[in-house]
């Protein structure tokens, strides 16, 4: 296989449910220089709260708990939570047993302990890069009808610039002047591409240096 790019785990979310302490604390300083939130968890008590209320895009429980068994929680997050998450799981046992109860789960990876640091990082790699084509092609696709939008050809590579720059809440964070810095427009060009994508209800301004882009509102190109 190519050699991964972990650069890409970036923008992507974690919780890790682990009963030991030492190794939660380790393994997730090791994590939080590769992804953008680690949400650490010693009790599936702890997991369920944090994935309740934060946005988590792939899980890595350990099987063997003291209050309870991994994939009992991966089990209710499926099935009661009814949330489609990916999943890595761990343990220190090659039990065949457990082994198929992850298979039924759609568990995404079975490792066995002591993980291996640059195994779990090829491991979240693997899990994520469906969704990171999924977003790449999206990207290239909102950048076709956005342009489709616009009639001036300067704002084009200001148009790539934002869909370059949204965050996972497709929000954009760059006042005018940081735009013109990095994209070599005008201001008056800059100000006329917002005015009109404003206008057609694709970018709304929510504070300074602020804006939601709502892809909902941009047109069909009439060649896709």
């Amino acid at each position: 296989m190519n050699k991964r790019n972990f650069e890409l785990l970036g923008s992507f979310t974690v919780l890790y449910l682990e009963d030991e302490a030492d190794l939660l604390k380790h393994t997730s300083s090791i994590l939080e220089d590769f992804v953008k939130t680690i949400y650490p968890a010693q009790t599936i008590d702890e997991a369920l709260k944090i994935i309740t209320h934060e946005k988590v895009d792939v899980i890595i429980s350990d099987i063997h708990l003291r209050n309870g068994n991994g994939l009992d929680f991966l089990r209710k997050v499926k099935l009661e939570l009814e949330l489609e998450i990916p999943s890595i799981v761990t343990t220190a046992f090659s039990d065949t047993e457990y082994l198929l109860d992850a298979i039924k789960l759609h568990v995404d990876n079975y490792l066995i302990k002591p993980v291996n640091i640059k195994e779990l990082l090829n491991s979240l790699h693997d899990v994520l890069l469906p969704r990171i084509q999924a977003k790449e092609i999206e990207r290239s696709y909102n950048i076709i009808k956005t342009i489709s939008a616009v009639t001036d050809s300067k704002q084009v590579e200001i148009i790539r610039f934002i869909i370059k720059n949204l965050d996972n809440d497709n929000m954009l964070n760059y006042s005018y002047s940081e735009i013109m810095e990095q994209v070599d427009v005008s201001k008056p060009t800059v100000i006329k591409l917002f005015k009109q994508l404003s206008d057609q209800g694709i970018l709304t301004k929510i504070q300074n240096k602020k804006y939601l882009f709502n892809e909902t509102q941009l047109p069909l190109p009439e060649d896709v």
